[in-house]
């Protein structure tokens, strides 16, 4: 006899708990290793330094705070055999606490190195955000996608739509700042596999081994940036029509408030301000470079919602339900820098002075969250997956992400305090 679907969702929910549980477990048997005493005094000193820097605000120390980023994420690229860039820092998961290089996120690093570089005159920033491109081609699979999850042996990679979108992304920023046709060439492999991946509704068919499935993923849409950027660059209407198709199916997503589902790595009744930034980036960006208003219309309206719990000292729950209300107790600190993103690029573009407050709040929250001195110097300059730091997203680590979000939202914030 099948089981009934709602006595599925309680087993499944069961088992989560339980999962969660036994981690929280070994996370406190390891809190308490000698090795680990850095890290387990500044877990216990957190909250009170953090929320009382986030109550001060932290409108400077941009230079300061930036230097130390990018600084992190060069030691993150060296922390690997290869020129990508280490999934993260984890220091309560023992001997391999640098993960290896992981290529989707790595792709879009290229990004803020090479806008960091260009800003400052950075060479060496430049030629180590080429490197990642460079590398990127070297494992981009035959058919022009990416694979999901960290660097594999080219049999055992799976593609995942999503992954080459940000790759992409990367490739185009590197075709523009070099004008090398490589860049461009593998850019257009990866958007034209994207265009062909695209189901009759307009949502990409692969989303890879790495995500809960059996549903489309809204937030998938922040791939068209890429493809219409390569579109551009090669006057390819294919490759345009695309993308602009992949953001109208990520618009039928949305609820009466903005709200969008399926709209999360693992549960989409409750999505995590990341992939919730993730879309709205796409659906924006596109819409800039479309000039399409209702495209940014949406964003804007949707944006607004997310802001509606955003608290006075720059807190924002890391999970947001269909009628934007709080389900989290921690902070996704990569959802909140991505979340600053779009209220600075609405400021900038539009001259939206009414995100811009909440841009400089979210930034100022997750400023205060860095470290720019420790003793464990793998720490220093990065920013964690939650606050608090063994909050539920990465639990206990610095994925690279998170610091290239924050690196974004610090240069588009010194463009309002210069």
């Amino acid at each position: 006899m099948q089981e009934p679907a709602w006595g599925l969702l309680v087993l499944r929910k069961l088992k989560e708990k339980y999962w969660s549980y036994n981690s929280r477990k070994r996370l406190e048997a390891s809190l308490a290793l000698p090795d680990n005493r850095v890290f387990s005094e500044y877990v216990k000193a957190e909250q009170e330094e953090v929320l009382g820097l986030a109550a001060q605000g932290i409108p400077n120390q941009i230079e300061e705070r930036l230097d130390a980023a990018v600084n992190w994420l060069s030691t993150a690229q060296n922390a690997t055999d290869d020129d990508g860039v280490s999934l993260g820092y984890f220091p309560l998961s023992g001997q391999g606490r640098w993960r290896p290089s992981y290529p989707e996120t790595t792709g879009y690093i290229i990004t803020s190195l090479l806008n960091y570089a260009r800003e400052f005159e950075c060479e060496d920033i430049a030629s180590a955000a080429l490197n990642m491109a460079d590398w990127e081609i070297e494992v981009q699979m035959m058919s022009g996608a990416v694979q999901g999850g960290a660097v594999c042996l080219p049999g055992q990679q799976t593609a995942a739509a999503f992954n080459t979108g940000m790759v992409a992304d990367g490739w185009m920023s590197a075709y523009e700042y070099t004008g090398d046709q490589a860049y461009l060439d593998a850019a257009l492999r990866a958007s034209r596999f994207l265009a062909d991946d695209l189901d009759e509704s307009g949502f990409f068919r692969t989303n890879g081994d790495f995500v809960r499935g059996g549903e489309v993923k809204t937030y998938t849409c922040l791939c068209a940036w890429a493809m219409y950027r390569a579109a551009l660059a090669a006057d390819d209407s294919f490759l345009r029509d695309s993308a602009i198709r992949s953001i109208e199916a990520a618009l039928c997503q949305r609820n009466e408030l903005g709200w969008f589902k399926n709209n999360c790595l693992t549960d989409s009744h409750a999505p995590l301000t990341h992939t919730i930034g993730y879309a709205l980036q796409g659906i924006f960006e596109v819409g800039v470079l479309a000039a399409r208003k209702d495209f940014v219309e949406a964003a804007k309206d949707s944006l607004a919602g997310a802001l509606s719990s955003l608290q006075h000292n720059g807190y924002l729950s890391a999970r947001l339900d269909s009628e934007w209300k709080p389900q989290a107790d921690y902070v996704c600190l990569t959802g909140s820098a991505q979340l600053a993103i779009l209220c600075f690029r609405f400021a900038e573009q539009f001259n939206a002075t009414d995100f811009l407050e909440a841009g400089h709040k979210l930034t100022s929250f997750v400023k205060a969250t860095q470290l720019l001195v420790s003793t464990n110097e793998s720490m220093v300059g990065a920013i964690a997956g939650s606050y608090p730091i063994l909050g539920e997203y990465m639990v206990g680590g610095y994925p690279n992400w998170a610091t290239k979000y924050f690196i974004d939202a610090l240069m588009l914030q010194r463009k309002f305090l210069h």
